[in-house]
């Protein structure tokens, strides 16, 4: 390791702890700082060259036991005890999915500015840090590769449903039209699969979190979030059900093609309303009722669409006001004969209509609630 990372690794580069100090000051005058044994603790967790380098590169991407070992080529047990001490004194989160745990800077409160100055302290040039980075991108490139695997055995049953509803292109702009533009502190997208939602809602959002069951998919969501620069966007291995997030933490939610999966899509649209702030929204996306009874052996579907009074219905159940309706009919030139309703409000014959529902959960009485920003994960 170089002169210099050891040194800040040591705690005895004058600046790094400059930075440190500031913005535990900073907290302290916000209400929010440390007591100084929580610092001292937060500094030991940092203060030495291997833990020094985990931090490093977990500001950049997240990572679990597995990667670390084969960019700092170093043994399991040894990484692994690093990263507890870590996560003990704050600096880092850890999060479950399935049988694998995966590590990330701490990005909420002190402890997390305070890992953010430290590594913002370090001279990116360092020889040791360039040599992790570049080991870092092989790692990923690895997990790009294998999930894409998994994206090309199943592309094409996705491109064959998508033949069957106008262009994913169409349904997109009805849903930024929707959702509008934001600005959001949390965005929620349950069921997140490739991660598109969050790619496409992510920038207007301060955090973006999604959440699904399936771990090749969430493997392929996060290699494509990392590829485009979306640091504030995050999946996370959870159930549709059973969210690991407080009532009222995030102020939009969408459900994307999820719910026609579901043996229960009325307890899975009351739990993305729990989610919802007051004045908070949810973009529920799917399909008008139709008759393809393939797509229950070959996909899975277990309803096959969603009239626009049964998911309204869901929608009011769940305390949420439905605000707009919309059904997009396929092979429809122009949009507004696009909107135009099926007989009965189904899918043409052969076809898929996608509709969307926009609910929103009436505003709080009185004093505005103000959304926490400090939103945490349970692992």
């Amino acid at each position: 390791m170089s002169d210099a990372l050891q040194k800040t690794a040591q705690l005895q580069k004058p600046s790094s702890a400059k930075v440190a100090s500031r913005t535990a000051a900073q907290d302290v005058a916000a209400g929010q700082g440390l007591a100084s044994a929580h610092v001292l603790a937060a500094l030991r967790g940092a203060g030495e060259s291997t833990r020094l380098r985990i931090l490093a590169l977990l500001a950049g991407s997240e990572h679990n036991v597995k990667d670390l070992t084969q960019i700092l080529i170093q043994s399991q047990p040894r990484i692994s005890r690093h990263l507890k001490l870590m996560a003990e004194a704050g600096i880092i989160t850890r999060f479950r999915e399935g049988s694998w745990v995966f590590f990330r800077i701490a990005d909420t409160g002190p402890e997390g500015d305070l890992a953010r100055a430290i590594v913002a302290s370090l001279d990116p040039s360092d020889l040791t840090l360039v040599r992790d980075r570049a080991r870092a991108e092989a790692v990923q490139q690895a997990r790009a590769e294998a999930a894409q695997d998994y994206f090309k055995a199943h592309a094409a049953e996705w491109d064959s449903i998508r033949t069957l509803h106008v262009a994913e292109s169409q349904v997109e702009t009805a849903m930024d039209e929707a959702l509008g533009r934001g600005p959001f502190e949390l965005l929620v997208d349950l069921g997140t699969g490739t991660g598109r939602i969050l790619e496409l809602f992510g920038p207007r959002a301060d955090k973006a979190l999604g959440f699904d069951l399936n771990h090749d998919m969430l493997a392929y969501a996060r290699t494509k979030l990392e590829r485009v620069g979306l640091s504030q966007a995050q999946v996370r291995h959870g159930d549709l059900y059973n969210i690991p997030l407080p009532d009222g933490a995030a102020d939009a939610v969408v459900v994307h093609q999820v719910l026609h999966f579901l043996d229960d899509p009325a307890t899975a649209v009351a739990e993305a309303a729990r989610l919802l702030a007051p004045g908070g929204k949810l973009l529920v996306v799917d399909f008008a009722p139709h008759e393809l009874e393939f797509l229950r052996e070959q996909s899975a579907h277990r309803r096959l669409g969603f009239s626009r009074a049964q998911l309204g219905r869901m929608l009011e159940a769940a305390g949420l006001k439905l605000l707009s309706f919309r059904d997009l009919n396929p092979h429809v030139a122009d949009k507004k004969a696009s909107d135009k309703k099926s007989p009965e409000g189904k899918s043409p014959k052969g076809k898929l209509t996608v509709s969307l529902w926009l609910g929103q959960r009436p505003a709080a009485t009185g004093k505005t609630r103000k959304l926490n920003d400090k939103v945490e994960v349970a692992a």
